[in-house]
């Protein structure tokens, strides 16, 4: 394996083995006719803490996973190659923080799932980065991103049956707070804004060049010369 494919795996493992993953439960769940809503979150019940874990598994319909598994893959696919610092730890944030907030602040009686909370969480993620950091990487980032999940901003909005707008809702305060939180993550690509100190600024010629005299740049190699002798 070369070194771009053990990149790519590095980077791309994840989202791809995730999406495999729930691919699988779906499967199963359509062949076996199981009821696995009840695995998904039941707000402000303790038997649906669990559903922080499982919910994001499961989907209710094949275009529902399908819809969700695209979204994953590109946003993953952004997230784990512009921002591989952060990419792991802001998923997993966003699992178990989308989650809890629909534990929390759910509507009652009715069992949450899917991974759509997740998916709004990184959407978010991708956007308040370019506006807390500010560079041209994640600015252009941000502007793909809004153009190109424009229609997602509607499912945060209540009205509509069979949608958990909470969980599109608070994943995406979510997305807010961590990307606010790792704004100072800088990866290896990004310029940090400090200003360069005068030092440290490089010249094609000693700043000097034309300030000192033929005497006193004599006077300098000659007592570089003394101390190389005197080194040896």
């Amino acid at each position: 394996m070369d070194n771009e494919t053990r990149q790519f795996v590095r980077r791309l493992g994840f989202p791809l083995g995730f999406v495999g993953f729930i691919w699988v439960v779906h499967i199963v769940h359509a062949i076996t006719g199981l009821d696995m809503t009840r695995l998904g979150i039941n707000p402000r019940h303790v038997e649906g803490l669990p559903g922080i874990l499982t919910a994001p598994l499961i989907h209710g319909s094949w275009e529902h996973l399908f819809s969700n598994s695209v979204s994953f893959l590109m946003l993953g696919a952004v997230l784990f190659w512009f921002y591989p610092r952060i990419a792991l730890r802001s998923i997993l944030w966003l699992y178990v923080l989308s989650g809890l907030g629909i534990w929390i602040f759910g509507q009652p009686n009715s069992f949450h799932i899917g991974a759509s909370g997740v998916v709004y969480g990184m959407v978010s993620l991708v956007f308040w980065s370019g506006i807390f950091r500010r560079n041209v990487k994640s600015v252009v980032l941000a502007l793909i991103v809004m153009v190109v999940y424009a229609g997602l901003f509607e499912g945060i909005l209540p009205g509509k049956e069979g949608i958990s707008w909470e969980g599109h809702l608070l994943g995406g305060i979510a997305g807010i707070l961590l990307a606010w939180y790792y704004r100072k993550d800088i990866e290896e690509d990004e310029i940090a804004p400090e200003e360069e100190e005068e030092e440290e600024k490089r010249y094609f010629l000693p700043r000097d060049t034309f300030e000192i005299t033929m005497a006193q740049r004599r006077a300098l190699y000659e007592q570089r010369l003394r101390e190389q002798q005197g080194e040896l």
